[in-house]
């Protein structure tokens, strides 16, 4: 049976998906998100990151706080620490004492300056070939006690579902844009070629020699070239309304 908590967790979590307009919003809002709720379960303040890794690239997308970007964008690039083995292993990594631990050297020197006793990283599964990371700070060492972990890990597993669904709608919402832009630049296109066929009698392959001649010559792409013709017959912002048809 799901708990209270969880439920209203992920509620709050749908909700985010909701009311933010692109999946940089979403990942920036998950990372504050999870930031409050191990921040609640440790009793200190905690800072969040997430890193994506999809088709064999890694990038830190968001964040808490500057600070928790910076340090898991200095953890990538070392590409050594708690959260790159995270992705890598698939299971939660534990650095609990930055001070004691003798993992990964030259990053536990960068959270010490940083003013980080603790660290995290926790895997999100998402599709086949992507994953992705959170990446949690602590300011005190010993923080991140086993019933802190199993309630990240419990996060994580909400956030990694609501973040597949992110995804597939951002990528859903790009291939529509991408048609529309698509079928905007042939409407176009196919407008300027009639305006050229009946200005010069000619069939439709020789009008398109002629706007690809021009493109050349002016080192213009050919679907501004062709929207410059249109502009001057109809006006700008009318062509697409003259293929309806």
């Amino acid at each position: 049976m799901v708990d209270q908590d969880t439920t209203e967790d992920f509620e709050k979590i749908v909700d985010l998906i909701a009311g933010t307009q692109d999946i940089k919003s979403v990942l920036d809002g998950l990372t504050e998100f999870a930031a409050e709720a191990m921040t609640g379960a440790t009793g200190v303040p905690i800072e969040c990151a997430v890193t994506l890794h999809r088709r064999k690239r890694t990038a830190t997308i968001g964040g808490s706080s500057g600070r928790a970007v910076v340090l898991d964008r200095i953890e990538q690039t070392l590409g050594d620490g708690p959260c790159v083995e995270a992705l890598e292993s698939g299971v939660p990594v534990l650095l609990g004492d930055v001070s004691s631990d003798r993992r990964w050297p030259e990053y536990r020197n960068a959270l010490t300056a940083a003013g980080i006793a603790g660290a995290l990283g926790i895997p999100m599964k998402l599709d086949d070939d992507a994953g992705a990371v959170l990446d949690f700070f602590a300011p005190l060492s010993g923080r991140f006690n086993e019933q802190a972990v199993s309630d990240g890990v419990r996060f994580a597993e909400m956030a990694g579902k609501a973040l597949r669904l992110a995804v597939r709608i951002a990528s859903a919402e790009q291939r529509a844009e991408d048609l529309r832009a698509a079928m905007d630049t042939r409407t176009v296109i196919d407008l300027a070629c009639g305006i050229i066929m009946a200005q010069n009698n000619c069939s439709k392959d020789a009008a398109f020699a002629l706007l690809r001649s021009a493109s050349n010559t002016r080192n213009q792409k050919l679907n501004e070239i062709a929207e410059a013709l249109v502009n001057r017959f109809s006006g700008p912002g009318d062509a697409a309304a003259h293929f309806e048809d």
